[in-house]
C-alpha cells in the first residue's frame, strides 16, 4: 500500500490518524508537528501521501502545502481541518491539496480520501 507522512501539532491527533492509516493497510513513515518539519520530512522521505493539519504554530499547513506543491505539483496531500474552517480548506485545495478530511476523523471518510488519491476503486 502507500507510505504516509502525518502532520499535526497535537500528538493525540497524530496517533489517532496513524492508527486509522495503518488499519487501512498503509505504512506511516514519519510524523511532523509543524509545517517546517513537514516540508523537511516530505523531501527526505518522499511519502506517497501526506495528511496535513491546517492550523499549526510556527508554520501552518497551508504554507507547507504551498512550499511542497511549488516544488512537487504531484504531491498527494490530504488536508486535515476542524469543523468551520471552510475558507481554509478552499485555500488549501487552490494551493495544491488533493482532498480534505474533517476532525473528528471518520474511518470511512479517511478510507475514501486515500482511495481517491491512490486511484483505488475510482473510475
Amino acid at each position: 500500500m502507500a507510505t504516509v507522512l502525518i502532520v499535526d501539532d497535537a500528538p493525540f491527533m497524530r496517533k489517532t490518524l496513524a492508527d486509522l492509516v495503518e488499519a487501512l493497510g498503509h505504512t506511516v513513515v514519519g510524523e511532523a508537528e509543524n509545517g517546517y518539519a513537514a516540508v523537511d520530512l516530505y523531501f527526505k522521505l518522499r511519502p506517497d501521501v501526506v495528511t496535513m493539519d491546517i492550523t499549526m504554530p510556527e508554520f501552518g499547513g497551508l504554507e507547507a502545502v504551498k512550499v511542497i506543491c511549488g516544488v512537487d505539483p504531484n504531491a498527494k496531500i490530504i488536508m486535515v481541518s476542524a469543523m468551520g474552517q471552510t475558507e481554509f480548506i478552499k485555500d488549501a485545495i487552490r494551493s495544491g491539496a488533493k482532498d480534505f478530511i474533517v476532525k473528528p476523523f471518520e474511518y470511512e471518510r479517511v478510507a475514501l480520501a486515500f482511495d481517491k488519491l491512490l486511484g483505488v476503486g475510482v473510475c
